[in-house]
């Protein structure tokens, strides 16, 4: 069973948080997937991972860029793990079929979208339904994470 972490953005925008948590991913060793809602969400991702931080380099990649069993990070609309991923992170609504090849699964949604708050709702019960281990995150006033929930 996978490890879902449900991340409930409310002050800072996903371009801001998914970089750092890209960046502890590849810290611990693991490798991750990025499944977005879009094409063109992931060719935004794509761009802005390469200029999120000027003392940063957060090695990743897309299909077209080819060699995606090689990549660190790879961004896809499919349910798809060629690198053998540990995380995958969804994004923009994004779900999968199967997370049970991943060890953790981190859903971040938009907390200012009524519609995205509902979906993630469904998504948690859908999760707990299947026996996953769940937690749920907020962002804090200052930016920082609360745990809320387990599940």
């Amino acid at each position: 069973m996978a490890e879902l972490l449900f991340y409930h953005l409310t002050r800072r925008r996903l371009e801001q948080v998914l970089p750092e948590l890209l960046e502890k991913t590849l810290q611990r060793g693991w490798k991750a997937v990025v499944k977005g809602g879009s094409e063109e969400r992931i060719q935004q991702l794509n761009g802005d991972l390469w200029t999120y931080g000027r003392a940063s380099f957060l090695p990743h990649g897309v299909k077209a860029d080819g060699f995606a069993d090689k990549q660190p990070v790879y961004l896809t609309t499919e349910d798809e793990r060629p690198n053998n991923a540990d995380v995958l992170f969804l994004v923009d609504g994004a779900d999968a079929e199967n997370v049970s090849a991943y060890t953790r699964v981190c859903d971040l949604f938009d907390g200012n979208d009524e519609d995205a708050v509902q979906a993630a709702r469904q998504r948690w019960k859908r999760a707990k339904d299947a026996g996953h281990t769940l937690a749920y995150w907020q962002q804090s006033e200052t930016g920082g994470w609360v745990k809320k929930a387990e599940g």
